[in-house]
């Protein structure tokens, strides 16, 4: 009998994920990524929840260990880099999680893990999709290729195309949360340690330093208000960035400064996507291009590494090849299964960024005073409470593994 076959576009966490579950399940795997090979870098993710479980059916629960960030907690500090609050770090899901990496350590890690047969097409995107046929849908690539598949699984990310491409706007709820993030990294200093240094200024503006595991520091300047950098000149957001932060203080000049030389600054404004459902006929989307839920809400990789074992659980339980009612009944039982999880993450406060991103000084004053609070006994064990997500008390799905697949 001819394995199913599945088409994923995108070759992330959450792309990978699905093809590593889908192959151990028997089915055939194609993945197609728009850069023109594997994308390292980035800035931290981690592993929380149920998808620790996840990470340990895969067997990569001592990799990622041993790419560990090495950051061992949080602090928020002021204008001299003085400590005011330590977030709580004990137990898994700490401010700084237990299984802290960076998320392309985490994607090469499950890609090359990856069961024996997934073919990986880069530098393409795609540009057409045949949904008229019952049995099969075709895509066509940027590069002319026709591909047919059981399964068209789009794994993008925020910005999908894709997924625009299939959906119409009613159907994918682009909220955003006013809030620009600049990521990037920047040389080591000898004033920085292990620990995730925290700083806010008035105006609604962050200063992030993060260590890693190569010797420098990802730092991130993110602030309340939207300025349109996303897909502007490098240059010209840049600029933009350092009139931000002119009088913000603390190590806000070194950031940029370090920008300036760094070939990995990204910039997003954060967007949380909403769709009423996660599938039709046999299209499916998963990871941020379904249910982005922003640093804000956390947990967006966790999701991603859940959705792809769940999405294979549930089709693991149609044998063979599916037919539209066979697929429609799998992919309704892998919305049914995520969608608690995910509402939970956007489910977040909004009153929380008026917090997180304070304009005046006496806000920010309130804030320091508030943050001390807690982050001290007895109410830290609410504030650890705060970063526990993508958890469920529910098992995870069944799935039947193919004895088919090395």
């Amino acid at each position: 009998m001819t394995a199913p076959h599945a088409l994923i576009t995108g070759a992330s966490i959450a792309g990978l994920s699905t093809a590593w579950w889908l192959r151990t399940i028997g089915w055939d795997v194609t993945v197609i990524e728009r850069a023109p090979a594997f994308r390292d870098g980035g800035q931290n993710v981690d592993v929380r929840g149920v998808a620790r479980e996840v990470l340990e059916r895969m067997g990569l629960t001592d990799a990622i260990r041993a790419k560990n960030t090495t950051e061992t907690g949080t602090v928020i500090v002021d204008a001299d880099d003085k400590v005011i609050a330590e977030l709580p770090s004990d137990g898994p899901d700490g401010a700084t999680a237990e299984l802290e990496v960076l998320r392309g350590d985490f994607a090469r890690a499950v890609l090359e893990s990856l069961p024996k047969g997934v073919r990986f097409v880069y530098g393409a995107t795609v540009t057409e999709v045949d949904e008229s046929r019952a049995d099969r849908i075709v895509a066509v690539t940027t590069d002319g290729e026709r591909l047919e598949a059981d399964l068209l699984i789009v794994a993008e990310g925020v910005r999908s195309a894709t997924r625009d491409l299939l959906f119409a706007e009613s159907e994918v709820d682009a909220d955003p949360l006013g809030i620009t993030m600049a990521f990037g990294t920047i040389p080591r200093a000898d004033g920085d340690d292990d620990r995730w240094r925290w700083y806010n200024a008035v105006g609604g503006r962050q200063v992030h330093l993060r260590p890693d595991p190569y010797g420098t520091i990802r730092a991130i300047l993110s602030y309340a208000g939207e300025d349109d950098l996303v897909g502007r000149d490098r240059d010209e957001a840049l600029r933009v960035l350092r009139e931000r932060y002119a009088d913000a203080g603390w190590q806000a000049e070194r950031v940029l400064d370090g920008f300036d030389s760094s070939d990995d600054v990204y910039i997003d404004e954060l967007t949380q996507i909403r769709m009423p459902g996660w599938h039709r006929g046999r299209v499916c989307v998963i990871g941020d291009a379904a249910w982005c839920v922003t640093p804000m809400g956390g947990g967006g990789a966790s999701l991603a590494l859940i959705g792809g074992y769940v999405l294979a659980a549930s089709l693991s339980q149609v044998e063979g090849r599916p037919d539209r009612d066979r697929l429609d009944e799998a992919l309704a039982s892998f919305d049914a299964w995520m969608r608690p999880l995910v509402d939970e993450i956007q489910g977040f406060p909004r009153g929380m960024l008026k917090l997180a991103y304070p304009h005046s000084r006496l806000g920010l004053a309130a804030r320091g005073v508030l943050m001390k609070v807690m982050t001290a006994p007895p109410l830290s064990h609410f504030t650890a409470k705060l970063t526990q997500v993508a958890d469920t008390d529910r098992e995870l799905p069944a799935l039947r593994a193919s004895r088919d697949v090395a």
